[in-house]
């Protein structure tokens, strides 16, 4: 019998079946809570959080978490409902056989090529709770995207990206972009902060414009294509609207 998502989750599903539940996480939403936090957090599934095997205990049943996304970025988040499909699932990313779409809103990118790949070294650091990445030039990359242009705007040089991420590193989409010059609207670390003073009053871009749009793999049980796709965000598809460029 299929596990009912809503005992496991406050998010809107995607997929369910015996094996995965795949949910569409909100901005603002943590993947798993933060025990050093001390204060109250909302995160994608319920129960309470074990952090050393990375699982939710839900009054429904146990949910293991298989990735995370940043509580900015909203969209595709995949969970697996017993430990041997969690271990498959895990196998999968190790080998980079799961495909991430992101869909990113960028400025000052007029110059930028219709397509392209982004390799990096990306340091990635902790200071006073809080954790920033950083390029550092002249090493090896361990940090891989790929990216294409889906529609530009005059309005200050906007473009909207749609980026595949090879390797899953800290904040990598938000520090790419920003060490070309094209940082995410939004984007209240790594971005400009006079330029999204503007873009909040010209196109109500109120928000990190980024969105985990597709996510594909095997699935772990009948090894057939699984492809899950979340729709932008109602607040997203109108800072588009609002720069006159089409709502994907």
């Amino acid at each position: 019998m299929t596990t009912p998502a809503s005992a496991m989750t406050r998010c809107d599903v995607l997929h369910e079946d015996r094996f995965l539940i795949v949910v569409n996480k909100p901005h603002g939403v943590l993947s798993h809570p933060n025990p050093k936090s001390g204060k109250p957090q909302t995160s994608a599934f319920e129960g309470s959080y074990d952090a050393d095997r990375r699982c939710f205990k839900t009054a429904a049943g146990v949910v293991w978490l298989l990735h995370r996304l940043d509580q900015d970025t909203s969209g595709v988040l995949l969970g697996a409902k017993d430990e041997k499909t969690a271990a498959a699932c895990r196998a999968l990313f190790e080998a980079e056989q799961v495909r991430k779409k992101y869909l990113a809103l960028c400025s000052g990118g007029g110059a930028l090529k219709p397509e392209g790949v982004w390799l990096d070294h990306l340091v990635t650091a902790h200071e006073r709770n809080q954790v920033r990445s950083t390029v550092r030039h002249g090493q090896r990359p361990n940090a891989e995207a790929k990216y294409r242009v889906l529609e530009r705007s005059a309005l200050h040089r906007i473009l909207l990206i749609e980026v595949e991420l090879i390797t899953g590193k800290t904040h990598q989409i938000r520090v790419q972009a920003a060490s070309r010059q094209i940082p995410l609207v939004g984007d209240d670390v790594y971005g400009s902060f006079e330029l999204n003073r503007k873009l909040r009053k010209s196109i109500l871009a109120k928000r990190l414009f980024l969105h985990a749009h597709q996510l594909s793999l095997k699935h772990p049980a009948s090894g057939q294509p699984l492809t899950i796709t979340a729709p932008l965000p109602p607040d997203l598809s109108a800072v588009l609207e609002a720069a006159g460029m089409k709502a994907v």
